[in-house]
């Protein structure tokens, strides 16, 4: 067998151009494979406010293509929903160059140090997943500090009392102030509450020959129009492209992880298609391969590859791949004002406060909570607008051209409280266009999680009506599968097979050079926005990996 290269990493996103850049970087051969395209801002900066990942109802800015790659979805009542990747319950990922950091808002949190004990620090609730990680804050910090300065993170390290020590300050000053700034910062003084200015992974000073931002307005969503806005296509990926020993595959299908007759892993077959439609396998081989595809495709590439060793799929004795899907819930609360609060000029995010991520009376964790991205008008339109306003005709029209200004939002993601049962496993009926059995998603969050939530929502209004708010209003939450926000856990590490997929460096077990490096390995996902902690995994993990190769 002829090794093309040290290692395959599936999935050019947020840790698998890390993993690129730093194995490329040691010396290693690497290819890339992404089944997106490569893009850039000239090329696809549109400013389509009905047809990008912050509203995608219409259509996406990126991918997946919308025919020809559905998923499943089993609603509470068993019901079975064949879904399109723009479709509520489908709980898609960016797929392109670069994942969602090409087109996410950029928040750059540090998990709290307790949100790696979970279960020791509050227990395990019944029907639960709820587990320790199997490493620390402490762990984890130099790697934080080494994201947040090889990406590029603007803030104020010294803001956040509520966070864990650090071993050096962010490497940009932070954003300035908008308009909601002065009103939020006063309501947090009369309640107590401490704030400080968001870290983001946005310059706000020219860095790495890139400008910083321009305040452009339209932050999540779309490319940035300065490419001020710190993805991994933009810092690592070229990084690792410029040693000459990174390949990169765009528009790239791998239909399964290759093995050898012994179930060894060896490398990927991926899919090709000809001139004339027709697809050909092509089998690449490597020493290792990484798995950076997100929480729902890696799952669904291992349950895809099926051994006589393995018959369940690669890591699947013990049936936990797919198991312990998550995300975020949201909840947030809109404060109508009797002056002008908001300019529409970005990125938006602008005040935070981290005290109620925990130590909440009678709750299982918490949320950091802050006001939010500017908000495209037809976004507010279409999530935003109080419950008792009708959504066509002139009072909609008159609401929205008397009011969208004078509205603020506050909001922040629930900790989740992980169930077994919410899983990724492959349908057995619905295939994709190549042949493949599509993802099917069931199972919603533990009951714990929404008793956090509304807990959360309601400090959210206390923090808005303290703020001078004349008017508020935000939704009660409900079970549901909510992994359409910062999707995780489906790989999770831990410290036995039995229990977790992989181990602690993100090997799955049973396979020496097999590695998942994504979000999947998370076994809880903070109160937080997670990017900043699956970048600092993919630094930690893929230098571990360079030493072994």
């Amino acid at each position: 067998m002829k090794i093309d290269y040290d290692a395959i990493i599936v999935g050019a996103g947020a840790a698998g151009n890390i993993a690129a850049g730093v194995l490329a970087e040691a010396g290693k051969r690497i290819l890339l494979i992404e089944r997106g395209k490569r893009r850039t801002y000239a090329e696809d900066g549109h400013r389509d406010h009905l047809r990008n990942h912050r509203l995608q109802a219409y259509g996406f800015n990126t991918g997946p293509e919308i025919d020809g790659n559905p998923r499943v979805f089993i609603d509470q009542q068993g019901g079975r929903h064949i879904i399109k990747p723009h479709q509520d319950n489908y709980h898609v990922n960016a797929a392109v160059v670069g994942g969602g950091t090409f087109v996410y808002g950029g928040l750059a949190w540090r998990f709290h140090p307790k949100d790696f004990r979970m279960a020791s620090t509050y227990g395990r609730p019944e029907g639960s997943s709820l587990v320790d990680w199997p490493i620390s804050y402490e762990d984890l910090e130099p790697w934080y500090g080494k994201a947040e300065h090889e990406i590029g993170v603007s803030g104020d390290g010294s803001g956040d009392r509520n966070s864990g020590p650090r071993g050096r300050d962010y490497p940009m000053p932070p954003v300035t102030d908008n308009p909601t700034s002065a009103y939020l910062r006063a309501g947090a003084t009369a309640l107590g509450l401490s704030t400080f200015t968001p870290p983001l992974l946005v310059n706000t000073v020219p860095r790495a020959g890139r400008g910083a931002c321009i305040r452009c307005g339209s932050c999540v969503g779309f490319p940035c129009p300065s490419n001020g806005k710190n993805g991994t296509q933009n810092t690592m990926l070229p990084r690792a492209l410029a040693t000459g020993l990174c390949d990169l595959l765009t528009e790239t299908v791998v239909e399964q992880v290759a093995t050898d007759d012994r179930g060894n892993v060896i490398g990927v077959d991926i899919l090709e298609e000809d001139a004339a439609g027709q697809l050909t396998r092509r089998r690449i081989c490597s020493r290792i391969v990484i798995l950076s595809a997100g929480a729902i495709e890696t799952a669904r590439l291992m349950l895809l590859t099926r051994t006589d060793r393995e018959p369940s799929g690669l890591g699947n004795n013990h049936d936990q791949v797919g198991r312990n899907l998550q995300g975020h819930y949201y909840p947030t609360v809109f404060g109508l004002f009797e002056e002008p609060v908001q300019d529409s000029k970005g990125p938006g995010v602008t005040i935070a406060t981290t005290d109620y991520n925990h130590g909440n009376d009678g709750v299982i964790g918490g949320a950091m909570l802050a006001d939010d991205f500017v908000m495209l008008p037809i976004i507010l339109w279409k999530s935003g607008l109080p419950d008792d306003l009708p959504r066509y005709g002139l009072a909609a029209k008159h609401f929205m051209r008397d009011n969208f200004t004078r509205i603020a939002q506050i909001k922040g993601p629930v900790h989740e409280i992980p169930s077994a049962d919410c899983r990724v496993r492959l349908d057995p009926e619905v295939r994709d266009k190549y042949g493949r059995s599509v993802a099917q998603l069931s199972g919603t969050t533990h009951p714990e999680t929404v008793r956090t939530a509304d807990y959360i929502l309601e400090k959210a209004d206390a923090w808005m009506r303290a703020s001078g708010a004349a008017r508020t209003w935000g939704k009660k939450q409900a079970l549901r599968l909510s992994a359409g926000q910062h999707q995780a856990g489906t790989c999770r590490m831990g410290e036995a097979p039995e229990t977790s997929v992989t181990d602690s460096v993100g090997r799955v077990w049973g396979h020496d050079n097999l590695y998942v490096c994504d979000a999947s390995l998370h076994p809880t996902n903070g109160g937080y926005n997670p990017v900043l902690t699956v970048m600092a995994l993919a630094f930690r993990n893929a230098e571990r990996i360079a030493n072994l190769l």
